[in-house]
C-alpha cells in the first residue's frame, strides 16, 4: 500500500467500487489503447522539422514574388469540430480555415508576431530548454501588447504544426491545486506529497515530466472555485473521505490541470468527479473537463475525461434538499444565453439526465452556488452532501 488508509470502511467504497469496475469493463469493450500509444509527443526533431518546413514555404512564396501567408485553423467554429463519446470534441481533418496574410494591414502584424514567436521556440527546442508564455510575452511587451495575444499566438503556433503545446517547449504557469493521496517525482527529481494538509500543491507547470505517480485513491473529486477547495481541506474531506484526490483549476482549467486530470484517469482509472456550481458557468466548466472545449478540440485526445461524472450541485438538488429560496439566484440573460447555447451541443444529446438538469434550470429560471448548502449547516457539504453522493451513486 502507498498510504495508510485513514477515512471509512471499505464497505463505504462498494458502490464507487462497482462504478469503477464498470469504467474498465466499458474501456475493455471498446479496445481503447494503452494511454502511453494513444498520446503522441512530437520529437524535437519533428517540431523543427516541421518549423522548417513552414520557413521553406515563405522563401518560396518570396522567390515568386508573392506575398507569404500562415493557413491556419479556425479554432473558434463549431462546424470544424466532431463529436465522439470516447473521446470529446475533436477538430475535423477537413476545416476551415483562415489565411495570415504579409500584405495586409489588418493581418500583417499577426504575421509577424506568429513568425518572431515561431523563431523562439525553434531557438528553444534546438537548445532543449524551456520557457513560459509570460516569459516570451516580456521579451519584447511592448510588441505584444498582452498575453492573450501571445497565449492565442501559441495556441494557432501548435494547431497549425499539429503538435501539444509542451513539445513547443512553452510552458504555462500552473494555477490548478491538488491535494490527497498522492504522490509522484517532478521532472528535476523533486519528490512531492499532496498529502492534504492546510495547504494544497500547485499542480506543476511541466505535467508530462512527473513520473512514479503512485495513489490509492478511490476516487478524485474536481472542484470548480478555489473558496470551495480550501473549505473541503479546512474540513479535513481528504482524510475523512480517504484514500481520494481533490483537484481544482480555481474555475475554467488551465492547460496543466487538465493534463494532470487527464494523466491521473489514464494511470490509474479511478472514477473521476466533478462538484460544480448549479449554473451554466459551471456546467461549462465541467464539459471542459469531460468533453474539451472548442478553441482546444485540436488537441482532445491528451486533455478531455469522458468518464467524468457530474456529481453536483445539481439542479435537482436544489428542490430535494429543500435549499431556502433567499440562498438562490434568478438566472440573468447571459446565463439563459449560455444554457440555451450548452443545450445545443453535440455531446449533451448522450447526456439525457444532464439535459434534464439543464432544462430543469431553465425552468426554475434560478442557479445556486455550492456554498447554498452551508444554508443547511457550515459543514453540510463536506459532512452530508458528498459522503451520501459518493456511498449512495449520485452522480449523472
Amino acid at each position: 500500500m502507498a498510504f495508510a488508509p485513514m477515512g471509512p470502511e471499505a464497505s463505504f467504497f462498494e458502490v464507487l467500487d462497482r462504478h469503477r469496475a464498470s469504467l474498465l469493463a466499458a474501456l475493455n469493450r471498446g479496445g481503447q489503447e494503452p494511454p502511453e500509444q494513444g498520446t503522441h509527443v512530437a520529437s524535437s526533431s519533428e517540431v523543427l522539422a516541421s518549423i522548417e518546413n513552414i520557413i521553406q514555404d515563405i522563401v518560396t512564396s518570396l522567390a515568386r514574388k508573392e506575398a507569404p501567408a500562415f493557413i491556419i485553423d479556425n479554432r473558434s467554429s463549431w462546424e470544424n469540430t466532431k463529436f465522439e463519446d470516447s473521446v470529446g470534441l475533436q477538430m475535423v481533418s477537413h476545416c476551415t480555415t483562415r489565411k495570415i496574410r504579409s500584405d495586409s494591414p489588418k493581418s500583417v502584424k499577426k504575421f509577424a508576431l506568429i513568425l518572431k514567436i515561431l523563431s523562439m521556440i525553434y531557438k528553444l527546442v534546438q537548445s532543449n530548454t524551456y520557457a513560459t508564455k509570460r516569459d516570451i510575452y516580456y521579451t519584447d511587451s511592448q510588441l505584444f501588447g498582452n498575453q492573450t495575444i501571445v497565449d492565442n499566438i501559441i495556441d494557432d503556433i501548435s494547431c497549425m504544426l499539429k503538435v501539444p503545446r509542451r513539445s513547443l517547449h512553452i510552458l504555462s504557469t500552473s494555477k490548478g491545486l491538488i491535494a490527497g493521496n498522492l504522490r509522484y517525482v517532478e521532472e528535476d527529481g523533486t519528490r512531492v506529497s499532496c498529502a492534504c494538509g492546510a495547504s494544497a500543491i500547485a499542480v506543476p507547470s511541466n505535467v508530462q515530466g512527473i513520473r512514479n505517480l503512485i495513489t490509492d485513491a478511490k476516487f478524485l473529486l474536481i472542484v470548480e472555485k478555489d473558496a470551495t477547495f480550501q473549505r473541503l481541506l479546512d474540513d479535513n474531506f481528504c482524510n475523512h473521505m480517504s484514500p481520494c484526490i481533490m483537484v481544482t483549476g480555481k474555475g475554467t482549467p488551465d492547460l496543466n490541470t487538465r493534463l494532470l486530470v487527464k494523466k491521473l484517469w489514464d494511470l490509474f482509472h479511478i472514477p473521476v468527479f466533478t462538484l460544480v456550481d448549479a449554473d451554466p458557468h459551471g456546467i461549462e466548466i465541467m464539459c471542459i473537463y469531460k468533453y474539451g472545449s472548442l478553441s482546444m478540440s485540436f488537441e482532445a485526445h491528451n486533455l478531455t475525461v469522458p468518464a467524468a461524472r457530474w456529481l453536483g450541485l445539481l439542479p435537482s438538488d436544489i428542490k430535494r434538499l429543500n435549499i431556502p429560496k433567499e440562498s438562490l439566484i434568478p438566472l440573468t440573460k447571459q446565463d439563459q444565453m449560455k444554457l440555451d447555447s450548452i443545450l445545443k451541443r453535440p455531446y449533451v444529446t448522450c447526456q439525457p439526465f444532464w439535459r434534464k438538469e439543464m432544462e430543469m434550470m431553465a425552468d426554475t429560471k434560478v442557479k445556486a452556488e455550492i456554498q447554498a448548502l452551508a444554508s443547511l449547516s457550515s459543514d453540510y457539504l463536506s459532512r452530508v452532501y458528498l459522503p451520501n453522493k459518493l456511498k449512495f451513486g449520485g452522480w449523472i
